[in-house]
C-alpha cells in the first residue's frame, strides 16, 4: 500500500479476491513532477498464470449467473465509482497527468456509466428468432470464457472500464493488465470490484512490463478473448500469440486523424475545436492532428486559431487554469521531440512550438508540410504536434484525408447537411464528427481501419465479441 495523492492505494496485483505480491517490482513515477509515487508488484508468467487460472476457475458459476444476476454486480460496482470520484481522479491524476477537473467531471463518471450501460444492454438481449425451411431458429450468446484486457497508458481508469464492462456483463471473467506507465487507478478500480462484490477470480488485475506480464497473458492457453488498446507494432505481436490458440482478438490502435474545414464552416468554432486537439498535451487516439483547410478561409481560420492556442495554459494538471498538462514519461518526450526535430531537418515549416519546456512539458506545435508524404504527415505523434495544408475542392479534401494508412476518426466542419452526408460517406474511418468532437453513443460501434485497429467495441457489438454465437435449430412439430 502506498499514499499517492492522500489515497492509499494497493500496490499488489489482485488475484482470486487477494492481493498477491511478486519477488519484482517497478516504480511508477509522476508526470507532474518526475518524482516516483509508489513501487508496484511486477508479475511474470507465474502471477499471470494465477491470474488466469483463477479467472477460468470463476468462469462457469459466473457465466451461470445470467444478465440480471451479473448486472446486479456491476450496478453495485458502478455507484462505488461514483462514491469515489475525488480519490480515483486525485490517484490518476497523479500517475498520468490527466487534467484534473476533467478527471472529475467526466472522465471517471464514466466509467461508471460503462457498467451500467453494458450491465442493461445485456439485460436487454432479444435473441433473433425466425422460421426457415421448416425449422424454428433463434441465434443464442454464450458467454466466451476468461478476457485478457490489455489497457494503455492515458485515461487509464476509463479505458479499462470501457473494456471490462461489457466482457463482465457478457458472463466472461477477466484478467485485466493496466499499462506500466500509469497502473495505481486500475488497482483502486480492482479494490472497488472487491467491495462490490464481484466474486473471486472474476476480475483480476496483473501489473508489470509488456514484453513479461503482458506477453504471458495473451499467450495463456486458457484465455478466450484478447482485446488490445495501445499501439499498433504492439498489436502485431499480441494479434501473432491470439491466433496462434485461435482466440478472437480485437484492438484499438492509434489514429492520424483529419480534422477537415470547408469554407462554409463556422470559422470560429472550428478553430477552437482545432486548438482544443491540444488537450491532454495531444495524447489521444482520437485527436485530429492533420488540420485540411479549404483555401478561400485559411488565412481567417489560422488567424483564429492562433489566438485559441495562444489561451493555452501548461501547467499543473491540478490547477484549475491549466489547460495542457505534461506529457506522460521521458521516453514519450523524447519520442514527440524526435518527430518534430526530424521534420525540421526535413524542411517541413514549424509555424509555432517545436520546442519542449521545463519537465515533461512541450510546446503546442503547428507545422506546415512541404509534402504530404513527409513522415510528420503520415505518422502518429500522439503529442501536441499538428500539422496543417490547404485544398481546393471536395474531393481534393478526401484524398488528403484518406491518405494515411490509418482511420480511426474523423472531423468535419461543414454548414452544408449535403457535403456533410458525401464527405462524411467518403472518408475512411470509424467514426466521423460532423461539427462536434468527442461525443459518444455508447451503443454505437466503436474502433479504426487500417492501422487504426481491428473489430469493433460498444454496445451489442462488444457484447458479442466477448459470446460465442450459437444457432439453436428445432424442426417444426417434434417437439411441443
Amino acid at each position: 500500500m502506498s499514499p499517492v495523492a492522500g489515497v492509499d492505494v494497493p500496490t499488489d496485483h489482485y488475484i482470486n479476491g487477494e492481493r498477491v505480491g511478486s519477488e519484482r517490482t517497478f516504480t511508477t513515477i509522476s508526470p507532474i513532477d518526475g518524482e516516483p509515487l509508489a513501487e508496484v508488484a511486477r508479475a511474470g508468467a507465474r502471477e499471470v498464470d494465477l491470474a488466469v487460472r483463477a479467472a477460468h476457475d470463476a468462469f462457469p458459476a459466473w457465466a451461470a449467473l445470467g444478465p440480471v444476476g451479473r448486472a446486479a454486480h456491476l450496478h453495485r460496482l458502478a455507484d462505488l465509482i461514483d462514491a469515489n470520484v475525488e480519490a480515483l481522479a486525485a490517484v490518476e491524476c497523479a500517475d498520468m497527468a490527466m487534467l484534473l477537473r476533467s478527471l472529475r467531471a467526466r472522465v471517471i463518471a464514466r466509467g461508471a456509466l460503462n457498467y451500467r450501460n453494458y450491465a442493461d444492454l445485456a439485460v436487454a438481449y432479444e435473441e433473433r428468432d425466425w422460421r426457415s425451411k421448416g425449422t424454428w431458429n433463434r441465434v443464442q450468446r454464450m458467454p466466451a470464457g476468461p478476457a485478457a484486457v490489455i489497457t494503455p497508458w492515458n485515461a487509464p481508469f476509463m479505458l479499462s472500464t470501457w473494456k471490462t464492462a461489457p466482457a463482465l456483463a457478457a458472463g466472461c471473467t477477466v484478467v485485466l493488465k493496466p499499462a506500466e506507465w500509469s497502473p495505481l487507478s486500475c488497482s483502486l478500480l480492482a479494490s472497488l470490484a472487491d467491495e462490490a462484490g464481484l466474486p473471486p477470480g472474476v476480475f483480476n488485475v496483473v501489473q508489470g512490463i509488456g514484453e513479461e506480464a503482458g506477453a504471458a497473458l495473451v499467450a495463456h492457453p486458457l484465455i478466450r478473448r484478447v482485446s488490445f488498446t495501445g499501439s499498433t507494432e504492439t498489436a502485431r505481436h499480441i494479434g501473432g500469440a491470439a491466433a496462434a490458440n485461435v482466440v478472437p482478438f480485437t484492438a484499438e490502435l492509434g489514429g492520424k486523424n483529419p480534422l477537415i474545414v470547408f469554407a462554409d464552416a463556422d470559422l470560429d468554432a472550428a478553430a477552437a475545436k482545432a486548438a482544443g486537439q491540444y488537450d491532454d498535451a495531444g495524447q489521444v487516439c482520437l485527436s485530429g492532428t492533420r488540420l485540411l483547410v479549404e483555401e478561400p478561409v485559411l488565412d481567417a481560420f489560422l488567424t483564429r486559431f492562433h489566438a485559441a492556442t495562444d489561451a493555452h495554459v501548461l501547467g499543473d494538471p491540478r490547477d484549475d487554469a491549466t489547460t495542457i498538462s505534461p506529457l506522460i514519461h521521458p521516453d514519450h518526450l523524447a519520442r514527440v521531440e524526435g518527430f518534430v526535430e526530424r521534420a525540421r531537418e526535413d524542411g517541413q515549416r514549424i509555424v509555432r512550438g517545436g520546442a519542449r519546456g521545463a519537465g515533461l512539458f512541450y510546446e503546442p506545435t503547428l507545422i506546415a508540410p512541404t509534402s504530404n508524404d513527409a513522415e510528420i504527415v503520415q505518422n502518429e505523434v500522439f503529442g501536441p504536434v499538428l500539422t496543417y495544408q490547404a485544398f481546393a475542392t471536395e474531393d481534393e479534401a478526401i484524398a488528403l484525408a484518406n491518405s494515411t494508412n490509418y482511420g480511426l476518426s474523423a472531423i468535419l466542419y461543414t454548414s452544408s447537411l449535403g457535403r456533410a452526408d458525401r464527405v462524411g460517406r467518403a472518408l475512411r474511418a470509424g467514426t466521423v464528427w460532423v461539427n462536434t468532437f468527442l461525443v459518444r453513443d455508447l451503443t454505437a460501434p466503436f474502433g479504426g481501419m487500417g492501422l487504426s485497429g481491428i473489430g469493433r467495441e460498444g454496445g451489442d457489438y462488444a457484447l458479442d465479441f466477448y459470446s460465442d454465437l450459437k444457432t439453436l435449430q428445432i424442426l417444426e412439430g417434434t417437439v411441443g
